[in-house]
């Protein structure tokens, strides 16, 4: 028996590889999104192109796609799934590992998934951004910035040389 690449500790052949041969049987936006990953994994192109939502005309982005599959994937940890604003919509948060040059990433990304005529497809997704510093959130008399501190502002330079 051979796990599927999804994470599921299911067989591949009871979990992705039907949704592979016909994505209507992925009945939650989540069951797409592993079987998107799995097709990463296995170097499916066209369940990847065929599963992307037609408004976002992945055709005409094949190659960008098919470079994006070429990748060493790794491993796939399902962070959360939430219902959207109706019921033909749903997003799934995820994290994709993959080597590249001997060295592990990590891609994270919270999808946007929809369904039309009993079909979820994959529309768009974000990438999480960098908390911000509180401390930009304040007037500058009341921080505790030492002179030779790094400036909050990120430019790089020294606090007594930037916003100081």
């Amino acid at each position: 028996m051979s796990l599927c690449p999804c994470g599921s500790q299911k067989a591949y052949s009871d979990c992705c590889e039907p949704i592979h041969h016909d994505s209507s049987l992925a009945k939650t936006p989540e069951q797409l999104m592993r079987s998107r990953y799995s097709a990463h994994v296995k170097k499916l192109t066209d369940y990847v192109v065929a599963t992307y939502h037609p408004s976002c005309d992945a055709q005409a982005q094949r190659a960008e796609i098919a470079e994006s599959i070429d990748s060493d994937w790794c491993g796939l940890d399902v962070v959360s799934c939430e219902n959207g604003s109706s019921d033909n919509e749903g997003f799934v948060t995820f994290k994709a590992y993959f080597d590249l040059d001997g060295k592990q990433y990590c891609l994270e990304e919270r999808s946007r998934f929809v369904r039309e005529n009993n079909q979820w497809f994959y529309i768009d997704g974000t990438f999480p951004s960098e908390p911000e510093d509180e401390r930009l959130s304040q007037p500058i008399a009341s921080l505790k910035v030492g002179r030779n501190d790094p400036c909050i502002c990120g430019s790089g330079k020294k606090f007594k040389k930037c916003c100081g």
